[in-house]
């Protein structure tokens, strides 16, 4: 369960009472019983879930769909719509919580509900990303990367959250192929068994030839051709404004960007209600709706479960690969 003030319990009730997920995966959710009642409530749906705490998770039931029961908190502490401590301890318990089970094998994939980054740095200062904490939590030394996914296409991204102005100095040619390379694997794990990567240029008009900068010459170009030669089907760079397009008219599966909001724009552009965060790298997949708590609308019953129930469609997809790898 995420944040408590925003819209997360009510969608993680809808989550556990769709009929087409609890048919593809067996949930083991994670939160406070009180403050899921009181999301089941405004989302008007009936919850079937063995009970389950803490203390006894060595002797969780063997089937069916299992909620554990933190107990941290009384949903009459929760200031709805408001950033606060109580619903950052709250979604930060829960995510250590669900992170050391999946660590310990007791669960394939972790999904998670929307975090308020705000309320999760007032619990925990060092947070950053779900990636930084990821890797608090678990010591995990390997690399990670933060995936867009829509149903036609995927986003990839070079660089992440750091500034704009950062970015022509963080690119280079194995950091351009590291990319492409955990872009392929991910992409297969979903059942993409021959993936096709379309690579954004940096600069207006990919560079043109180098009028509007070297980037693309000197580093992407060279990248693109190394993954060639190492057997992936990647093209590029395009030009940013129009990769996306090609993307979708030529069949690429992903297409990878230089920055951050190169390929947010047009990925919440094409399905904000339907877009899906997956953080790519960790032994299991990791998942969440590309959307945030919507305070605006929380308590209302109105908030759309699509882009959370594909998020947890996706995490059972990949967990079903990684359990059954494809020949």
């Amino acid at each position: 369960m995420g944040d408590p003030a925003g819209i997360s319990p009510e969608l993680t009730a809808r989550l556990l009472a769709l009929p087409e997920l609890r048919d593809v995966c067996r949930f083991i959710a994670v939160g406070d019983e009180r403050v899921l009642k009181k999301g089941a409530d405004i989302a008007g749906v009936a919850l079937d879930l063995q009970l389950a705490s803490r203390h006894n998770i060595p002797d969780l039931p063997a089937s069916g769909h299992v909620f554990v029961d933190l107990g941290h908190l009384d949903p009459a502490d929760v200031i709805v719509s408001e950033a606060t401590l109580i619903g950052g301890q709250f979604a930060v318990k829960n995510f250590r919580f669900a992170l050391q089970l999946a660590h310990q094998g007791r669960c394939d994939g972790v999904c998670f509900t929307p975090f308020n980054k705000k309320a999760m740095r007032y619990a925990y200062p060092g947070y950053d990303d779900e990636i930084r904490f990821v890797s608090d939590v678990l010591g995990y030394p390997g690399k990670m990367r933060e995936f867009n996914v829509l149903e036609r296409i995927w986003n990839a991204r070079v660089t992440s959250h750091i500034p704009l102005s950062a970015v022509a100095s963080h690119l280079s040619q194995n950091a351009i192929l590291a990319e492409l390379e955990l872009t392929r694997e991910c992409l297969r794990q979903a059942g993409y068994d021959r993936p096709r990567i379309a690579v954004a240029g940096l600069n207006p008009h990919a560079g043109d030839g180098g009028s509007f900068g070297m980037e693309e010459i000197e580093i992407i170009e060279p990248a693109v051709k190394a993954a060639q030669a190492l057997g992936m089907d990647v093209d590029g760079p395009f030009p940013a404004d129009t990769v996306f397009l090609r993307g979708l008219k030529e069949g690429f599966h992903a297409v990878l960007t230089m920055y951050h909001d190169q390929g947010q724009i047009a990925m919440k552009m094409m399905g904000f209600d339907k877009g899906v965060t997956m953080i790519g790298g960790l032994p299991f997949p990791l998942c969440t709706p590309a959307h945030g708590t919507a305070y605006d609308i929380a308590g209302r019953g109105i908030a759309d479960v699509g882009a959370s129930r594909e998020a947890v469609f996706l995490a059972a997809r990949m967990a079903e690969r990684r359990r059954v790898p494809a020949e």
